[in-house]
């Protein structure tokens, strides 16, 4: 339960973290913007860290808490019921082609329809449950040293802006180094969950962030990605409809910090 409590607070930080660097920018200026992103920073690398080295969470995944997946919570049909208690067949087999497919008596409703047989759904159902049901994968020293570098991050970095300015290379160069190398040593590990490796992955991708995060993007990146979005939206039909609004969202999704670092 206490482990549970700390993944919500973790969730809840996460969802409000955006609003809360705009609301304090609009409400008390740069000053009050930056102490909410650092209070925030602080916090969840508290609660991760409590998670990491007091509960052994292990890897610490994106979200904390797993979307509620509803096909798999939905209740069974009160027909479906019905006809389990009075032993009649939900499935009925062809002659001729042997295809299994579902008898009248048991169709659900609409809203609870799927277009598999009833066998396929609790297999997915099942495999589902107990991919999430999976206890983490124990972290030797190597790998709690790599999560540490992961979960610290944000907050070196914060200290470095503050040492070194928001222009200066070296935060960015910092920020790099701690990422990569966390990623290098959690490599190693062996027999991850299949949620495991997707966390890794997804921190793979995410380091191409780094081409869109200030000083790189506005020394190099920006008007490359701008003129090849303009590119696509004079010559490629009905490409525009995105690439035009993305070219007028860059420079406010650029000031918030939350959605280029957090």
């Amino acid at each position: 339960l206490p482990q549970q409590k700390l993944l919500t607070w973790l969730s809840v930080l996460e969802c409000v973290e955006v609003f809360a660097e705009m609301g304090t920018a609009r409400v008390w200026g740069e000053m009050g913007r930056w102490t909410i992103i650092v209070l925030i920073q602080l916090a969840k690398a508290i609660l991760r860290l409590l998670l990491l080295l007091w509960y052994k969470a292990g890897i610490q995944m994106s979200p904390p808490i797993v979307p509620l997946n509803r096909e798999q919570q939905q209740p069974l049909h009160p027909q479906d019921t019905e006809d389990n208690s009075s032993g009649k067949d939900q499935t009925y087999v062809g002659r001729r082609s042997s295809r299994v497919v579902r008898s009248l008596q048991s169709t659900p409703s609409l809203q609870s329809r799927h277009w598999g047989s009833p066998q396929q759904r609790e297999e997915s159902q099942s495999r589902r449950a107990e991919e999430m049901n999976q206890p983490p994968t124990p972290l030797g020293l190597q790998e709690t040293i790599a999560e540490s570098l992961y979960i610290t991050r944000p907050l070196l970095h914060l200290l470095s802006l503050g040492v070194w300015g928001q222009r200066s290379w070296k935060p960015w160069l910092l920020s790099a180094v701690l990422d990569i190398s966390s990623l290098s040593l959690l490599s190693d590990l062996k027999d991850l969950n299949r949620r495991e490796r997707a966390e890794l992955r997804r921190r793979t991708v995410l380091l191409l962030y780094y081409l869109l995060r200030s000083p790189f993007y506005d020394r190099y990146s920006e008007g490359r990605i701008l003129l090849l979005l303009r590119l696509l939206a004079d010559y490629v039909p009905g490409v525009g409809f995105v690439t035009r609004p993305l070219m007028d969202y860059l420079p406010a999704w650029q000031k918030i910090y939350f959605y280029n670092w957090g």
